[in-house]
């Protein structure tokens, strides 16, 4: 019945609030007022789902922009991101999700970032539209490891993440999402089981005097300090 209810809320709510975010986009040029929309959003899939979130070392964020770099183990992922982070912000997805009815224009009208992992010229401007936001004073998340990780451990990180992160020249967040792979496993359009799940922030990592030679060594720094968070005890 849960599960029957989570599907219902997901299109309901997915054709409302989509259909609200089309109406005030061209009124939202920072996006901020769609961005809280998309926040209502996924809280109302995490509610209907019967999932609970924690979050830990919000104390580190305090004067954006910033990059968030975030493990990814499930779609689940996504709806805890945009409900949990406490400064609004724009996902750097893969193309794919844009595809996808209504959903894929809300986020566009969002004014998320697409990026095609299988063309580099068009990855290349993807990483150049999400420069420009930062500096413009947004911030911005993407997940380092491209894709969702099966078992929940951290995959190879893609070298695209830190040539933003060296050219946007913020604080890198590093960021771990726990519990979420078990509840919306590969496969799975909504939540297959309530419970709850873990969002671990750590101190931002600064990037003045750090230029474009710091790319591999921040790589290291930021893939360190997420499986540090992902294996701190849960409270």
């Amino acid at each position: 019945m849960r599960r029957v209810l989570s599907y219902l809320n997901l299109v309901c709510a997915t054709l409302f609030l989509a259909g609200v975010a089309f109406a005030i986009a061209p009124f939202d040029p920072k996006g901020e007022r769609v961005h809280r929309i998309a926040a209502l959003w996924a809280r109302t899939l995490l509610w209907a789902a019967g999932i609970s979130v924690s979050v830990e070392g919000g104390e580190h964020i305090a004067a954006p922009p910033y990059l968030f770099m975030s493990n990814h183990q499930s779609a689940l992922d996504i709806s805890v991101l945009l409900s949990h982070l406490p400064v609004p912000f724009k996902f750097v997805a893969k193309r794919e999700l844009f595809r996808i009815p209504v959903f894929g224009r809300a986020m566009k009208k969002a004014g998320y970032i697409n990026i095609d992992r299988e063309n580099p010229r068009e990855a290349l401007k993807a990483i150049e539209d999400a420069v420009a936001r930062i500096k413009g004073g947004t911030s911005v998340l993407i997940f380092p490891e491209g894709t969702r990780s099966a078992d929940g451990n951290l995959l190879p990180f893609m070298k695209g993440a830190f040539s933003l992160a060296t050219r946007a020249g913020v604080p890198v967040v590093p960021v771990a999402v726990i519990g979420t792979n078990p509840l919306q496993p590969p496969g799975c359009a909504v939540a297959a089981q309530k419970g709850r799940v873990t969002v671990r922030m750590g101190k931002p990592i600064p990037m003045e005097g750090k230029g474009l030679s710091y790319k591999a060594g921040l790589m290291e720094e930021v893939r360190a300090a997420i499986e540090r968070l992902m294996q701190c005890p849960t409270r």
